[in-house]
């Protein structure tokens, strides 16, 4: 199996890599990111954290080969390219400036990817997520079922941890689901979550978990206070994640951000919703029944993804 990792210069992408070489079932990933001029110097980021990463797996003991490029003729023949391309906001950027940015890279990136690999099933972990999955669906011509984004299991992971600690529990034994957009508007789902089965409401209190819901919905932001810049660890374990349930077919129930034709009463949108995920990408929808409240809070999640979907088909129709 082989499976081709874009962006792979910086730290989301070349955590994915590396998450997926340790793992083991793959028999080569491919990191590609561009070029660095810096001066005189040209830098090669992508084969440089390959190098590097490669010489890791004597010590941690696997044999997936790990090689770093700056062409996508070498990735050619990829059961699975994950996207992580992109430029962060940054101060004086607007909204738009950053959509129009990175909505021009993962477009380029995605006709490179189905260039070589038109059999390929496309992760994006890019943002603004939800838009640029739109993006590369809409580039790749693929069926929706071969296009998800990865948010979901990023939020679920960081509601878990969250949820451990204040418990003091393994976070093993916490299953959890989250739906929507990503950020301030995705749904967590209370009556969904389970410390060994028994329901969570049963063991904090309300208060409590309202405070850990907040802090879930504003995790990114909380890192980004603490270091100056995004999360890559566990977004690019999710992301590894997702990657290991497609190629050893393993069915797994996740969060993604998939196509909506209809499910939960929305339609043409790519929103986070729980699905089963396995050998050919995304085998099943899985609709959940919500209450009053907690379907109130996934349209207004919608709300805000297709507003931000909007202004980027009008920024594209200038």
């Amino acid at each position: 199996m082989k499976v081709t990792v874009v962006g792979a210069g910086g730290n989301v992408g070349s955590t994915v890599a590396l998450a997926i070489a340790e793992r083991d079932y793959a028999k080569e990933v491919v990191m590609v990111d561009i070029e660095k001029e810096e001066g005189d110097k040209t830098f090669y980021p992508s084969k440089g954290r390959a190098l590097d990463q490669w010489e890791t797996a004597p010590i941690l003991g696997f044999d997936t080969r790990l090689v770093g490029t700056v062409n996508y003729e070498d990735t050619k023949g990829s059961d699975v390219c994950v996207i992580t391309a992109g430029v962060p906001r940054k101060p004086g950027m607007s909204r738009d400036d950053l959509l129009e940015i990175n909505s021009n890279i993962v477009r380029t990136v995605t006709e490179e990817l189905v260039k070589y690999s038109p059999d390929t099933i496309i992760v994006v972990v890019s943002n603004p997520l939800d838009v640029m999955t739109y993006v590369a669906h809409a580039t790749s011509g693929f069926d929706s079922s071969r296009v998800m984004g990865m948010a979901g299991i990023l939020d679920t992971a960081r509601f878990r941890a969250f949820l451990a600690e204040e418990l003091n529990v393994s976070p093993k034994d916490i299953q959890s689901l989250l739906m929507g957009g990503h950020g301030d508007t995705m749904v967590p789902l209370p009556r969904y979550t389970t410390v060994s089965g028994i329901p969570v409401t049963q063991l904090i209190d309300s208060d409590k978990l309202d405070a850990i819901v907040d802090r879930t919905k504003k995790g990114g932001g909380e890192l980004v206070g603490l270091m100056g810049t995004s999360a890559w660890y566990a977004p690019g374990a999710a992301a590894a994640q997702m990657v290991e349930a497609i190629i050893l077919d393993q069915n797994r129930i996740f969060p993604c951000a998939v196509q909506l034709n209809g499910e939960y009463g929305i339609n043409d949108l790519f929103l986070g919703v729980p699905v089963k995920l396995g050998k050919g990408g995304i085998k099943e929808i899985i609709e959940v029944d919500l209450d009053d409240s907690e379907t109130e809070l996934l349209r207004a999640s919608e709300k805000a993804v297709r507003s931000t979907l909007e202004d980027f088909k009008k920024l594209m129709d200038k």
